[in-house]
């Protein structure tokens, strides 16, 4: 039996156009697809060939409330695997951001930042 593969995940943005911007320069994605989308709202799929992360904005947003890591069905992060680790945290830097919480493990290295909707990116090398 073949095992099942992630396509997408779908994640509310405050303005999906600068989020799909910030990802395709930080890892070389690209734009999918884009249009309306389910309650008036908007949607734009970036990713690469095989996955991608759709960026829905509703018509009318909502704020945030509270910390990913502390509601019932929170995203706590995003992760994004990369082959060269330093390249890709230089354009994180360069886009405003802070990566944080840097760690080599069995069998990688990796980082994490916010974006400006305080999503959170996991960026991973693994060793080959």
């Amino acid at each position: 039996m073949n095992s099942a593969i992630l396509e997408h995940v779908n994640v509310t943005v405050s303005d999906p156009e600068k989020t799909a911007d910030m990802l395709c320069d930080l890892f070389n994605w690209q734009i999918r697809w884009s249009g309306d989308s389910i309650n008036g709202g908007r949607t734009i799929h970036v990713g690469a060939e095989g996955s991608y992360v759709a960026l829905y904005s509703p018509k009318d947003a909502v704020g945030a409330s509270g910390s990913s890591y502390e509601n019932l069905g929170g995203l706590n992060h995003i992760a994004v695997v990369v082959k060269d680790l330093e390249d890709v945290e230089s354009r994180v830097k360069t886009a405003g951001f802070s990566p944080v919480n840097h760690a080599d493990y069995e069998p990688g290295r990796r980082f994490y930042f916010r974006d400006h909707d305080n999503i959170e990116y996991e960026v991973v090398a693994y060793d080959e």
